[in-house]
């Protein structure tokens, strides 16, 4: 007989975390370089680390991408059979467990801006949202309707969600078509092809966005990651996936290089070798990576509430030389990740309880009038 692990104990995607945890890391330091007085003074102690984190480093993003698409694929499709019997219920899952914590962080970044605008003025300091502003963020629809973000980053749930709804959308349309019948190549050149028109055409017009399309590239390159690393397959039916993920993307680069998208191949790349390894989080590294890559959504939600705060406050209370102020930036990374698990703890994990609750809650009495039904026919 097996010992019961303890929760904290489970096996981890160990790369997935440690990927998650080093592009959040990068993304925070990014806004810190980018936005806010202090990286200004920095910058002429530190000029060339500074506006590598403030140029440079924004691809990062292209990590959560890849690795969006890579999970998505494993909870939608893990074995890239089409269909999808309830779409609506899967998109409504995803709004469930993004809008609840992006909406409160959204909320606490208006209240910092507020907060941080008595004490500095700068242009990284947004006016106080209006009502429509806020319901379109509540909504993940800010980009698409016009509104500017409260916060930098809040771009990025939103496209979360545009492509979750995509994916979700495509195999519900690819079942539609096997009509039942088993079919492995259907959506694998599906996601291949929408792929390669998301790199060659909608990833080359900045116009495009605040729409899935422009990111599905990334997104699809993670999902067709996910079916070529499953070793069950066949070597020649591994490699024909491998020849679709790939084939896109360097036609894409040989093209027109793009640095973000070759870091989303090669992030794609790992994950076809090692994305599905576990590690025992049992050791001091790999909890570590572990803690962080779990409060990494968390600490993108609210570092920069956070990183407002401090540049206010250095700006405000502490002297403008390049030293106390390189001090400030480190503040208020350590500050970032401490407000992250904070938010993790007491925000995140409990919103994501209550909206589980209320969705079983809601469910079953609709369950039981459908057995009703079914009786009565």
């Amino acid at each position: 007989m097996s010992a019961t692990r303890e929760p904290g104990s489970q096996p981890q995607l160990g790369l997935i975390n440690l990927l998650k945890a080093g592009a959040a890391q990068l993304i925070v330091l990014h806004h810190l370089a980018f936005y806010g007085p202090m990286a200004d003074r920095v910058r002429p102690l530190l000029p060339d680390p500074i506006d590598w984190l403030a140029d440079t480093a924004r691809i990062a993003v292209q990590v959560f991408l890849v690795i969006g698409g890579f999970l998505a694929a494993k909870s939608l499709a893990p074995s890239e059979q089409p269909g999808m019997p309830h779409p609506l219920a899967a998109i409504g899952r995803r709004y469930a467990k993004l809008a609840p914590p992006f909406i409160a962080a959204t909320l606490l970044t208006a209240v910092a801006s507020d907060w941080a605008s008595g004490w500095m003025t700068h242009d990284s300091i947004s006016p106080p949202p209006t009502l429509a502003q806020l319901g379109a963020h509540a909504l993940l629809l800010h980009g698409v309707l016009g509104f500017d973000s409260v916060a930098a980053g809040a771009w990025y749930v939103a496209i979360d969600f545009q492509l979750y709804a995509l994916l979700v959308a495509m195999l519900w349309l690819g079942g539609a078509i096997a009509a039942g019948r088993p079919t492995r190549w259907l959506m694998p050149a599906a996601v291949a092809l929408g792929v390669a028109v998301s790199l060659l055409h909608f990833n080359l017009d900045a116009d495009w966005d605040i729409w899935a399309l422009y990111f599905f590239g990334s997104y699809g390159l993670g999902v067709l990651a996910w079916w070529a690393s499953d070793r069950r397959h066949r070597p020649g039916f591994m490699l024909a996936l491998l020849v679709m993920m790939l084939v896109p993307a360097v036609i894409a680069l040989a093209l027109d290089f793009r640095s973000r998208i070759a870091l989303a191949v090669l992030t794609a790349g790992l994950l076809v070798l090692f994305g599905r390894s576990t590690t025992d989080s049992t050791g001091r590294f790999w909890t570590t990576v572990n803690t962080l890559g779990r409060i990494s959504y968390s600490m993108f939600l609210v570092h920069f509430a956070v990183c407002l705060l401090v540049n206010a406050a250095f700006t405000r209370f502490v002297s403008p030389e390049a030293e106390p102020q390189a001090f400030g930036m480190a503040v208020a990374w350590a500050a970032s990740l401490a407000a992250g698990a904070a938010f993790h703890r007491w925000v995140e994990v409990p919103l994501g309880a209550a909206v589980h609750f209320i969705t079983r809650l809601v469910a079953r009495p609709l369950a039981g009038q459908g057995e009703r039904m079914i009786s009565v026919q």
